[in-house]
């Protein structure tokens, strides 16, 4: 038990008759890494070193649950994040860490460097592990070629011994050196009355190597070391893919930070500005944004008026004008005048940075197969000790079987019954899905996704950001003439708002007038003195229009010194594959339907343009709900896509959601998958992953399964020698591995299209 000193958890804690520093290499302050929900609870999101299967992560949540105090906690498997809540007032952080020693596993606060430096070390760790084991076992093998071409020829039991001494020499030390990865997980778990897959794996190559080395100080005639040696390689290599599929998962969506990757300038107490990098910013920071200058921090504008894209952010397609006391998000770009920020959030705090935490979500929703695979996992280690037990008293106590050839038998059992295949048969999937669907710009947020994708019936689109693009794109109307775009178009020029950059693209060749001194006024418009006055060129109300009703999409107006006006409306072009995409979705079989809060005659055109007979105009958030939910009660499951806050409802309502990148959703966590780039292929290219991921899922069950019941009766049976169990186990899951990298290269030649 840990001790007590003020009320807090003292940081040296006793396990095992040891004692154990918890807060070595941890920060004396840790302020900066909590996170107050309200007035006693706080959130920490912790590193945590040890975690090898799904066994670890109910071990460490369930332990915390348990603990007095804790209200939350959750483990991811990707990221090795632990993010726990507690009340302050029960418990702290100290008594959690402690938890994590008592149950073998060592956390630290989380921070992108102490992430990068544990990769590093385990990255190093298994490729010298893998390397020993590798350089040994071939030198063994080749000792064994030896022998085993010695019982066919004239070679003595003194030459036979030797090359059995030679194997033991170069096989123990290498297995010893490779083998704590399995080792010390085993042990670990052992220590709290518990089992993993480590288990059966690290007591098969323990007897299998202690067998062999009493064979050899027998003169006997047969020797393992090449089985043990050879099958910890194998795993060896499968654990080193395992990690680094899943820090490849990872590093996308820490990459995603590195849109804050800015330097800022802070404004220091004297008045001068000092530069840093991000994560050196501290809350209350007074920070200075130039003019077209990336905001790295999410702060509060104290001086300065501008526009402002948020689109990265917020999937609002055209700037807003900020003032002070606005709110404004790391990831934004700054496109007119300079900003003087106060900083509210840095680092993981941050809006941005919740993007970043996407990926953890997967694991909040398991997976159907995973589920099952896990539970079966779990049951797997007693029940494999348990035959290898039976096997072992079986042959001797009925059959008379000699205890080496019947331990041998029994060792066989524990290694050809390993659930490597089993454990693989879901991850594996969804790892090369998850990683070829990034590549297509996909994000998969939640494990199920997958499964409920393969199952959707009916697709609901929203228009407006979705099928649409954002691009902006002149209207040809009567409102105005070429001289009315020339004028325009020639004081747009001045601007970088996106609609006076529409307008001045297209005006195209056409001939523009000399103007000069033009003026922009932040959220309103442009203006200049000109022939006869003063010219305008801004929105309705900045004029001081009235309303008429026939406005269509976004517009700008232009006002001549005399008072006439001129309109230009200005509409979203559609994705630029859009009726591709929509076209192949109805040759597979699914109803399509357009659900939009747009005006009947904009929407009607987007329908007939993509070929889509189902739509519906001028739907509000319920109503878009009440369709979904009406669809879902007629036993369909519907995918809805959609990128706005009023699709909110619909997305959650939805068997599965798919929102673009720049949708306000991202931040919200309301869609189950985020696709990226101006195009709408992602999401055909979600449906046939999912589709093909499914039926790869129930085929690598099957050939998990199959293996175990045509190779464990035949071990069980004595058919099996340790060398040939450890070549089928590590087969089982190689082939596991490669019928789910058939994904990644269906995707790869281009046949996800057909």
């Amino acid at each position: 038990m840990s001790e007590m000193i003020g009320g807090a958890c003292c940081p040296v804690v006793t396990i095992d008759g040891q004692d154990i520093d918890i807060t070595s290499q941890i920060p004396s302050d840790l302020t900066p890494f909590e996170e107050r929900v309200d007035e006693t609870v706080i959130r920490m999101r912790f590193l945590v070193d040890g975690i090898h299967c799904g066994a670890c992560i109910q071990t460490i949540e369930t332990a915390l649950k348990q603990h007095e105090g804790i209200r939350s906690s959750r483990v991811n498997f990707s990221t090795n994040r632990l993010v726990v809540e507690w009340d302050e007032t029960q418990t702290d952080v100290y008594a959690i860490l402690t938890v994590l020693a008592k149950k073998g596993y060592r956390g630290v606060p989380y921070s992108a460097a102490m992430l990068e430096k544990g990769k590093d070390d385990r990255d190093k760790a298994l490729l010298k592990a893998m390397a020993v084991a590798g350089f040994a076992a071939s030198n063994v093998m080749l000792l064994s070629v030896s022998i085993w071409s010695g019982h066919f020829s004239d070679m003595g039991p003194h030459t036979r011994s030797l090359m059995h001494w030679l194997s033991a020499l170069i096989a123990i030390p290498a297995i010893i050196y490779s083998g704590r990865v399995f080792f010390d997980s085993a042990i670990s778990a052992l220590k709290q009355g518990r089992t993993n897959m480590d288990v059966p794996i690290s007591l098969a190559v323990v007897l299998a190597t202690g067998m062999s080395l009493s064979e050899t100080m027998r003169g006997a005639d047969h020797a393992y070391f090449d089985s043990a040696i050879t099958l910890m390689f194998f795993l060896l290599v499968g654990r080193y893919l395992d990690h680094r599929a899943r820090g490849k998962a990872r590093a996308v969506a820490e990459h995603m930070l590195s849109l804050n990757a800015t330097a800022v300038s802070v404004i220091q107490a004297d008045g001068g500005i000092k530069v840093v990098t991000p994560d050196q910013v501290q809350e209350g920071d007074r920070v200075l944004v130039a003019a077209g200058e990336r905001i790295s921090v999410d702060g509060r504008i104290v001086s300065g008026t501008s526009d402002v894209d948020s689109s990265v952010i917020t999937g609002e397609s055209l700037p807003e004008s900020m003032t002070i006391g606005d709110r404004v998000f790391a990831g934004s770009m700054n496109l007119g005048q300079p900003l003087t920020l106060e900083v509210v959030q840095v680092g993981e705090s941050t809006l941005l940075a919740e993007i970043c935490r996407l990926m953890e979500h997967a694991e909040q929703r398991r997976a159907d197969y995973v589920t099952l695979a896990d539970r079966i996992a779990k049951a797997y280690a007693p029940v494999v000790h348990t035959l290898a037990a039976l096997t072992f008293f079986g042959w001797t106590l009925f059959f008379n079987m000699d205890w080496q050839q019947a331990l041998l038998t029994s060792v066989a059992v524990l290694i050809i019954t390993c659930p490597c295949a089993l454990g693989l048969a879901v991850p594996v999937v969804q790892v090369v899905a998850a990683g070829r669907l990034l590549k297509n710009g996909v994000l998969l947020k939640t494990g199920s996704a997958l499964e409920r994708l393969a199952k959707i019936d009916l697709i609901v689109f929203d228009k407006t950001g979705t099928l649409t693009e954002g691009n902006l794109e002149l209207l040809k109307q009567d409102s105005w003439n070429d001289k009315d775009l020339a004028i325009a178009a020639a004081a747009a020029g001045f601007s970088r708002h996106p609609l006076a950059k529409a307008l001045h693209k297209a005006a195209g060749s056409i001939v523009k007038p000399v103007v000069e001194d033009v003026r922009e006024e932040t959220g309103c418009g442009l203006i200049w003195e000109g022939e006869g006055g003063t010219y305008r060129l801004g929105s309705r109300k900045w004029l001081e229009l009235e309303e008429d009703g026939n406005s269509v999409g976004p517009e700008l107006w232009l006002q001549y010194p005399s008072g006439r006006t001129a309109c230009f409306n200005f509409s979203d072009q559609l994705r630029e594959d859009a009726k591709e995409v929509v076209g192949k979705l109805k040759k597979q079989g699914y109803e399509i339907v357009l659900l939009s809060g747009d005006r009947e005659s904009n929407v009607s055109l987007v329908a007939q343009q993509l070929g889509i007979k189902d739509w519906k105009a001028s739907c509000n958030p319920t109503e878009k709900l009440r369709f979904l939910e009406e669809k879902r009660a007629e036993g369909l499951n519907v995918a809805m896509v959609g990128d706005g806050l009023n699709d909110a409802p619909a997305l959650t309502a939805a068997t599965v959601s798919l929102s673009p990148s720049t949708a306000a959703d991202i931040s919200q966590n309301a869609a189950d998958v985020v696709f990226q780039g101006r195009l709408l292929k992602p999401v055909f290219e979600a449906l046939y992953v999912s589709k093909k991921s499914d039926i790869l899922v129930k085929q690598n069950f099957a050939l998990a399964l199959g293996y175990n019941i045509f190779t464990i009766p035949l071990a069980v049976m004595g058919f099996v020698t340790p060398l040939i169990a450890s070549v089928a186990m590590s087969s089982s899951s190689i082939v596991v591995i490669v019928n789910a990298l058939r994904l990644g290269w269906t995707i790869s030649k281009g046949k996800s299209e057909t």
